[in-house]
């Protein structure tokens, strides 16, 4: 099965889909599979405390069972670079947290998650120009002013503003400052096709807390059963 197809499925069935990012090493990726994620995320942004090179990402990878989604985070990346990285990894996805218009995700290795950052002066529109060409938008935080910092901020944003988009794309993914605390929340609140969490299951920076990670996955997983999400 497609991972394309798996997305849309989880989104016409209502299940939701749990993705942990920022995966470092083969402990943190057992943990995570071992929970019940559905999905698993190496980051390859060259400024990003969670990032890892190819080749151990693939190391990790071949230790993951099959039936876990494997997701590359690139930030505007040549397409060269992504389809070497795919290929060397076996990603089934790829997500993409730059500036990439939707022309970017054309003729793309693999199917794509376009992330959206929200906050003050965002439009659904900014996400929904995207769903012809992408497999699915992940919405995560917009900090104030000008940063480099394009995700794991560890801060929410408002979800009103995302009220109902989970209607209008293919597959909602759903990240920016969640936790074991506030997933069930989050959940109620947006009804997303799928949660995404890094820093919010961290003891430090790329180092997953096992009783973090195995709470929000239960706490997710409760709140899907609560929404038929």
């Amino acid at each position: 099965m497609s991972a394309r197809r798996s997305l849309h499925d989880a989104a016409r069935e209502g299940r939701l889909l749990v993705k942990i990012c920022g995966i470092t090493s083969p402990a943190d990726a057992r943990l995570a599979s071992d929970a019940g994620a559905d999905a698993v995320g190496f980051v390859f942004w060259f400024m990003s405390p969670r990032r890892v090179s190819p080749e151990r990402a693939a190391q990790i990878a071949r230790e993951l069972p099959g039936s876990v989604l494997r997701v590359g985070v690139f930030v505007d990346a040549p397409r060269d670079e992504m389809a070497r990285v795919a290929d060397s990894v076996g990603l089934d996805l790829l997500q993409l947290h730059g500036n990439e218009p939707p022309e970017a995700l054309v003729g793309l290795p693999r199917p794509a998650l376009k992330a959206v950052r929200v906050g003050k002066g965002f439009t659904q529109e900014e996400a929904v120009r995207h769903t012809d060409r992408a497999a699915g938008i992940v919405v995560d935080t917009r900090l104030p002013g000008d940063t480099q910092i394009l995700g794991g901020t560890g801060l929410p944003f408002d979800w009103s503003l995302i009220k109902g988009l989970a209607d209008r794309v293919p597959f909602l993914m759903l990240a920016g400052g969640l936790g074991p605390s506030n997933v069930a929340e989050a959940i109620r609140s947006v009804r997303p096709h799928g949660v995404d969490v890094s820093s919010g299951v961290e003891s430090l920076p790329g180092r997953k807390d096992p009783a973090k990670v195995r709470a929000f996955v239960e706490a997710a997983r409760a709140a899907a059963k609560e929404t038929d999400r």
